[in-house]
């Protein structure tokens, strides 16, 4: 007899989850709020320019390789992907590092900045590629419910790497702080000061460095299309504009959802919807976490975004540029130790038609930039503005031209759309930050301990944030779905 699931949202790891188990003959249904799949990955077209509201960095592509791999399909069967040459910018105060799409172009980079220190990346790389091989193909292919999960024959051959950090591995082999900021910036995707992350999170470096930046022609959202044209094509059923109000209990056992007074019914009940969010759906006697324990986490920061359409190409810019012209250590403190909005933020601009000539009109530039902020502030109009203009002043000044007069349009995003649009606790961008304490099993469950038939998966529950963890996120909660029936 057919089994059947509904998923709530329809983000990266709701979609792997469904076309996962639609794959073993389940009856999946996706409810998705929003007017558009994808959840915190949605799409922004306004007058021929294209964006990636959320995500726009297209790393680790053995992820995505093997994802569609499971399903006997390429990337190559949905879109096309480019390695990005090179891979992006950093602008620091007195000068600008390019990182290049090969190791043998980023030590003659590093060469320049430092004499020497060549051969000290090159070791570190390949300690890093050495995690990167036991993290994707042992760590985070477990599910969390266990920390026997983390001891292997290798993870115990690298547990100091667990109570050391990213910041003082760095530290101990360059001394330069532009190469420092450099190797620091990947571990910033876990959503957490490099201070915070343990040093086995430099695989991240060799995500970075040893595998490339790529580019999905279109835009990241070219991925969601994929997905959820597979989802189709293996009977998942998908429902836009329809928010869940209620995730039905019965006798202890999800039961399925309310929706407009309607009742959905289903032998099972994942939520890739934010996971506070999601136990909120429930009453309160059937959620497994109180107020107190999402409040004494470290979540990940929120983002305060601009969407730019500019009716002229740009100069000195590349596809993907990070800001780090300012003090780093003074903007972590501001999102994460007092929180508040920072002093002189580092950012980040991204224009993908400087390499993709579909994501704006002839002779335009489509412009994505980013600020990292802490959660949970009081977002105004003003504020945005009064931001809008500090990285505009500091952007024209490092890339060398006045670009606000061609601004055709811009929209902006922050904490309160990120409250609005995604259920996002305390408008969090990225989920829950992957810190020692808030790591595998040390996160919230993939599996209700309190309801049967409830699952979660996403960005707050394991492996952790970001595009690649989600994808096998949404895998891990399949399998156990299917294992548990």
């Amino acid at each position: 007899m057919t089994k059947s699931c509904i998923v709530i949202g329809s983000g990266f790891s709701s979609l792997s989850a469904a076309c996962y188990l639609a794959k073993n003959d389940w009856e999946v249904t996706i409810f998705e709020k929003n007017e558009s799949v994808g959840g915190r990955a949605s799409q922004f077209i306004k007058n021929g320019f294209t964006f990636d509201m959320g995500p726009s960095w297209y790393w680790m592509p053995d992820i995505f390789d093997k994802f569609f791999a499971d399903f006997n399909k390429q990337t190559s069967d949905y879109y096309q992907l480019d390695k990005l040459s090179p891979a992006y910018k950093i602008f620091f105060s007195d000068d600008v590092i390019t990182i290049g799409d090969s190791m043998q172009k980023i030590c003659k980079e590093f060469e320049r900045i430092e004499p020497g220190s060549s051969k000290a990346l090159k070791k570190f790389i390949d300690k890093a590629q050495e995690n990167y091989d036991i993290a994707i193909n042992k760590v985070v292919l477990r599910p969390g419910l266990s920390p026997l999960e983390l001891v292997t024959k290798e993870t115990i051959l690298k547990v100091d790497q667990f109570f050391k950090t990213i910041s003082s591995q760095v530290r101990k082999s360059f001394k330069n702080q532009k190469l420092v900021s450099t190797l620091e910036f990947p571990v910033l995707f876990l959503g957490a000061k490099p201070s915070n992350t343990p040093s086995f999170y430099n695989f991240m470096n060799f995500a970075d460095f040893g595998l490339g930046t790529w580019h999905p022609k279109g835009g990241m959202y070219e991925v969601i299309k994929a997905m959820e044209n597979l989802a189709k094509e293996l009977g998942v059923e998908i429902h836009t504009n329809a928010a869940v109000d209620q995730i039905l209990v019965s006798d202890g056992k999800a039961i399925g959802i309310m929706r407009n007074g309607e009742k959905h019914l289903a032998d099972k009940v994942l939520s890739g919807a934010d996971y506070q969010h999601s136990e909120n759906l429930l009453e309160e006697k059937h959620r497994q976490y109180r107020k107190s324990y999402w409040e004494k986490k470290v979540f990940a920061p929120s983002s305060l975004l601009f969407y730019i359409g500019f009716d002229t190409k740009l100069d000195n810019i590349e596809h993907h540029n990070l800001f780090f012209d300012t003090d780093f250590e003074l903007h972590a403190q501001e999102i994460y130790d007092q929180p508040k909005w920072p002093t002189n933020p580092l950012f980040y601009a991204n224009f993908p038609s400087v390499t993709d000539a579909t994501m704006a009109p002839d002779g335009c530039e489509t412009g994505f930039f980013l600020v990292p902020i802490a959660t949970a502030l009081e977002d105004t109009e003003e504020l945005r503005n009064q931001y809008f203009d500090l990285i505009m002043d500091r952007f024209e000044k490092r890339t060398g031209q006045n670009i606000r007069n061609y601004i055709i349009f811009k929209e902006t995003f922050c904490v309160n759309d990120f409250v609005e649009r995604y259920n996002s606790y305390k408008g969090n961008a990225y989920g829950m930050a992957n810190t020692l304490t808030q790591t595998a099993f040390l996160r919230p469950n993939l599996r209700s301990k309190k309801v049967a038939n409830l699952y979660f998966t996403g960005q707050l529950t394991v492996p952790g944030p970001g595009v690649p963890p989600a994808l096998i996120s949404g895998k891990l909660v399949s399998e156990l779905i299917i294992k548990d029936n």
